[in-house]
């Protein structure tokens, strides 16, 4: 007798027997679906769906994403060589920890970026038109730490800061830090809950503004370098802590 096909989480596709691409697969074409694989699984890593040391089944990820495996594998092997993943042959993916000296260095170089930004702009003078995202950022960072509502804070933070390096005017300099502020990510809403209080970093983002408004550059980048020594080792320790991050 002829052998029907197995359905979607049977025991032969648990197997490991690839799945034919779909008519909808080859409409849309590969590369679309590798790219919706890549922005997926990486925002899944990002946000915690997708913890640090977590394996993930290669079919089990494809049948989640409503895919093949062949475009699921060309979006693992491009975040495999942004340190996001690594590939287990035969096991799919292993989340990569958080590493400590990764963060220590990834905060060097954002640090050195931010204050580039800070100054590029400060030295402009930007008015009460240009700084608004800004202002707008922090009034619902602070909404957001009275109501302890730590996603809300949490976005509201990305959004200052990128922000304010979009408006130093050098969009090479953006690429740059956007990537690093990615990698930052996960640490920050890892922790954002284990922190003491939101308010010192919303009191720190506000005397960068305040500082940026009057075009004094230099306070700018003393407030903000104290900002970030301070938040980045808070950050750190809480994952060494909690045995959250790697050596």
């Amino acid at each position: 007798m002829p052998h029907s096909p197995a359905r979607p989480g049977s025991r032969a596709s648990r197997t490991g027997i690839s799945r034919p691409p779909s008519t909808r697969e080859s409409r849309a074409g590969r590369s679309s679906l590798v790219e919706r694989a890549y922005a997926e699984v990486r925002r899944r890593i990002l946000d915690n769906e997708y913890a640090p040391a977590q394996q993930v089944l290669e079919g089990e990820l494809a049948d989640t994403l409503g895919m093949s495996r062949t475009p699921l594998r060309e979006a693992l092997v491009r975040l495999q060589n942004e340190n996001f993943v690594q590939l287990i042959p035969r096991h799919g993916m292993r989340v990569v920890p958080l590493s400590l000296q990764g963060l220590r260095d990834m905060y060097e170089v954002l640090t050195a970026l931010e204050l580039a930004a800070i100054e590029r702009l400060a030295r402009t003078r930007p008015g009460g038109e240009i700084l608004a995202p800004l202002d707008s950022a922090l009034d619902e960072m602070e909404a957001a730490a009275r109501t302890r509502d730590f996603d809300a804070w949490v976005r509201a933070d990305e959004r200052f800061h990128r922000t304010l390096i979009d408006l130093c005017g050098n969009p090479r300099l953006a690429a740059m830090a956007f990537t690093l502020w990615d990698q930052g990510h996960r640490a920050r809403v890892t922790t954002v809950r284990l922190r003491p209080s939101l308010r010192p970093s919303n009191r720190e983002h506000r005397a960068v503004v305040d500082a940026i408004r009057r075009g004094n550059w230099r306070e700018a980048r003393t407030q903000h370098t104290r900002h970030r020594a301070r938040t980045s080792q808070e950050i750190l320790d809480l994952l060494e802590r909690t045995r959250m991050g790697s050596v």
